[in-house]
């Protein structure tokens, strides 16, 4: 059984306060990943059935089912992992922007770094 969180002195529990980060991705960003691997889904399930009914002919429906439900399960899983990773790096950039904004712009010999000129 979980400990219960402690208390103030006046019996409130303790908040995160306004100031508290949190490694989640935006909301934005989960909609969009979750859209993401859904097409990606509908998109396999089409194409894993389109590749059993060219290959079998008459009534193939159990067949044909199963084509579509394993290209859909491959590429919603293969969109999934690419989806995570990318949601990772996202998270592990904004925290290494917000720590330090001033060492990411500088260089390894400490100059500071400077946009390239375009001409």
């Amino acid at each position: 059984m979980p400990e219960p969180r402690p208390s103030t002195p006046s019996g409130d529990r303790p908040s995160a306060g306004p100031a508290a980060r949190t490694a989640l991705p935006s909301v934005g960003a989960r909609i969009g990943a979750f859209c993401a691997i859904v097409l990606a889904g509908a998109a396999g399930g089409f194409i894993g059935y389109a590749f059993v009914d060219l290959q079998t002919s008459g009534d193939a429906t159990l067949a044909k089912g199963l084509g579509a439900l394993i290209g859909a399960l491959i590429a919603a899983g293969g969109t999934a992992v690419v989806v995570v990773l990318t949601l990772r790096a996202m998270g592990e950039w904004r925290t290494i922007q917000a720590v330090s904004p001033e060492r990411a712009a500088r260089t390894p010999q400490g100059g500071v770094r400077r946009p390239p000129r375009v001409r």
